[in-house]
């Protein structure tokens, strides 16, 4: 994926385009590409982490920032009016995916894979982290249970303007609200 950020990097740099213009390119070119088929993915804290650097890098490139300039990332952010991070939009894809699958007919593939119960025993040690993990931490992320999110699911319009309200007025937590989430997520205050 680099490779593709390498190859535009006589665009970041033009002075001839104007910064929208080349936030509008790095989302339509290299963001896309990035997260094709990303609503599937397990994705743990180290790999959001590395989706907000590779971002990051990016932005500061389209803005003409170093790292000796010393200004902080989340400046770069609203100088480029960037309102959802690379996280949040795969949240509100993995959102929708998880509203369009959970529509299906119970003989579909998908459906019976989320729905789905597997018998017999499991290795021994921690279980791995499944898909389904990542939607329930996203349901409480916005004030709800799966349960419920199911059920709004049976609407599709409405499920998709609460994704897109909650991530319009919200956003998932990122940098120094990262930590309070995720206690609040684990049933701390």
């Amino acid at each position: 994926m680099s490779g593709v950020v390498r190859n535009l990097d006589d665009i970041w740099k033009s002075k001839e385009i104007t910064a929208d213009t080349k936030v509008k390119l790095y989302q339509s070119l290299a963001q896309s590409a990035l997260l094709y088929n990303s609503e599937t993915w397990t994705l743990k804290e180290e790999y959001k982490r590395k989706l907000r650097v590779f971002e990051i890098i990016v932005l500061r490139r389209i803005c003409g920032i170093t790292r000796s300039e010393r200004i902080r990332n989340m400046d770069a952010q609203k100088e480029l009016d960037i309102k959802n991070d690379i996280v949040a939009v795969l949240q509100q894809r993995r959102l929708r995916y998880f509203g369009h699958v959970s529509q299906m007919g119970h003989d579909r593939y998908p459906y019976v894979l989320l729905h789905g119960k597997v018998h017999g025993t499991r290795p021994v040690g921690r279980p791995r982290k499944k898909w389904i993990d990542n939607i329930r931490n996203d349901c409480v992320d916005m004030g709800t249970t799966i349960i419920e999110a199911t059920q709004w699911t049976a609407n599709r319009s409405q499920w998709r303007c609460t994704v897109q309200m909650y991530h319009q007025h919200h956003g998932p937590p990122n940098g120094a609200n990262a930590r309070r989430h995720r206690l609040r997520r684990n049933g701390h205050k």
